[in-house]
């Protein structure tokens, strides 16, 4: 399994970094991501660092969805997990599977992404700004590459570290607190 070698960190200057990334990789690609993080009754996936989720996406020109799971942390610094993804015909159907399998719905939210997708030292790399509304509409931004193996992990966040460093994003603005818990926080009790 692939390992999402991704940094994720709030933005301070949220224009300031969209014109960067405009001026080095084009205008980007808006989408509304729609979330459904799935948990076994007990909450044993989420309580052992994995998640299962289904995210279906909205862009101007189509709607797709997406089933991802993701394994545990295999870097605590990072945050980087294992991750398979494939593409899901029908995303009723999907829901429908997981709820018939004993999944229960933990927590859905929607994150209002820009997507620039790029090559950089032989690695593809993707940039998301993201804002969540339930978030106070608060910026966030992800870089993330594929490492193959553990060992290729460090030079791959060692690329995703650049990239963040060249937008002005700062170690002091890094976060590995998962959108789930934080947007489960931010919900009233």
């Amino acid at each position: 399994m692939a390992i999402e070698a991704e940094l994720k960190a709030v933005v301070r200057d949220p224009e300031g970094v969209r014109e960067q990334l405009e001026a080095r990789h084009g205008a980007g690609r808006a989408e509304v991501y729609r979330d459904t993080y799935y948990d076994a009754p007990d909450g044993s996936l989420m309580g052992t660092d994995r998640e299962l989720r289904i995210r279906t996406v909205h862009s101007p020109d189509d709607t797709r969805t997406v089933l991802t799971y993701k394994g545990a942390r295999v870097d605590e610094a990072s945050g980087a997990k294992p991750e398979s993804e494939t593409k899901v015909e029908d995303a009723d159907a999907a829901h429908e599977i997981m709820r018939g399998l004993g999944f229960t719905p933990r927590i859905a939210f929607e994150k209002r992404c820009r997507n620039y997708g790029f090559q950089r030292d032989g690695r593809r790399l993707l940039a998301t700004l993201v804002r969540v509304p339930e978030l106070d509409d608060a910026t966030f931004i992800e870089v993330e590459a594929t490492a193959a193996t553990e060992a290729d992990l460090a030079p791959a966040l060692a690329l995703v570290r650049a990239v963040l460093a060249e937008l002005g994003i700062r170690k002091v603005d890094l976060t590995t607190d998962l959108y789930t818990d934080t947007v489960a926080a931010a919900r009233p009790a």
